[in-house]
């Protein structure tokens, strides 16, 4: 991969939080606990190399001779549910699909993340220099997870109990690269609410290139992230709702969804990075607030503010929620103007009840 820039520090980011997994593991079922666990522990394994490799760097990766920055170059792997990255390179860039929907469908996840950055937001790939785009599937023994790990998608096929396939829900690779994205733009602490704004603009892209893949406008989007992902038995719908957080799903074995739809409600916990996953909600809220204001396509004017934010070069790495609001405010002023994109802005931080007095 691409050497990362001076002072970033890629994390390692899961789709499905540490405390669903926690639920599933003390699960009476043993096999269903059984699969949490090793789940867990690859997480455990897949962070610590994570760190390692941010330490030593990670070895750089050019264009192949004659790509173009403006068109993807992607290249998935099969590892064959072992847990070696990348595996068996099973499919490149121009390949024709093959019998495996899997591949298939990581293949055309990786196409649809690259266009939505590009045509919309012109940015070429995840570090708006036509980063190569690789991807793993079928990782490790019904490995419960989705991951971007500061140089690669990952993903498991579940254990056909809970979680089906990983690549069945485009805005789960969407959000997992868009963590990439978040890496070599903002760079936000993974901890706190400057973590939990990293998952909610990994939620919020994610979101909105399913929405950009299937032509949908604010009012028809489901804004689900992972609608399609729990098995039939399961009592849900995703792991998260942007509309209507904390409603996601209730089930005897995952537990209820613990999101906040605002401040009043906010989670003060040491778990899950101080709550990365969890308040989380509350930017989430806040931004299909404004889409749903404004009407139309979330990627257009709701999304060119949060991308301007994003990518602007203000947004501090410890950044608060109240930071972020306040510059999603200034955006709106900036590129709107005085009119109905900055009522929506400053009407849906205040429902969430993030002050941006001074916005």
């Amino acid at each position: 991969m691409t050497a990362n820039p001076a002072g970033r520090e890629p994390v390692f980011c899961t789709i499905v939080p540490p405390h669903v997994l926690d639920n599933l593991a003390r699960h009476q079922d043993p096999a269903r606990a059984a699969s949490a666990r090793r789940t867990l522990e690859r997480d455990a394994v897949e962070r610590t190399r994570r760190r390692l490799t941010s330490a030593i760097g990670a070895s750089a990766v050019a264009l192949p001779e004659g790509a173009a920055a403006d068109k993807p170059h992607r290249t998935v792997h099969d590892a064959g549910h072992r847990t070696e990255l990348p595996g068996r390179k099973v499919r490149g860039e121009g390949d024709e699909p093959g019998k495996d929907a899997t591949v298939n469908r990581a293949y055309a996840g990786l196409g649809a993340t690259f266009e939505l950055f590009q045509k919309v937001y012109e940015r070429s790939s995840i570090d708006g220099n036509g980063l190569p785009m690789t991807a793993t599937v079928h990782y490790g023994e019904e490995y419960g997870n989705a991951f971007w790990n500061g140089e690669q998608m990952v993903f498991g096929d579940g254990d056909g109990e809970i979680f089906l396939d990983f690549t069945i829900a485009v805005d789960i690779i969407g959000h997992e690269l868009t963590h990439g994205v978040v890496q070599y733009t903002a760079n936000l602490t993974y901890y706190g609410q400057s973590g939990a704004l990293n998952e909610s603009l990994a939620d919020v892209f994610g979101s909105i290139i399913k929405q950009h893949s299937l032509g949908q406008t604010a009012q028809e989007a489901d804004w689900l992230i992972g609608e399609g992902l729990l098995a039939p038995g399961v009592s849900g719908k995703a792991l998260r709702s942007l509309k209507e957080p904390g409603t996601a799903y209730d089930d005897d074995v995952l537990g209820k969804d613990p999101q906040p739809a605002d401040m009043d409600h906010y989670v003060k916990t040491d778990r899950d990075n101080g709550g990365v996953h969890i308040n989380s909600g509350i930017p989430n809220r806040a931004f299909y607030l404004v889409a749903e204001a404004l009407g139309g396509h979330a990627w257009e004017r709701a999304g060119q503010i949060w991308y301007a934010v994003l990518t602007g070069g203000e947004l501090a790495q410890d950044a608060s929620f109240e930071d972020f609001a306040k510059l999603t405010v200034a955006a709106a002023r900036q590129k709107y103007g005085e009119g109905k994109e900055l009522k929506a802005v400053t009407d849906a931080w205040s429902t969430v009840k993030v002050p941006v007095s001074n916005g």
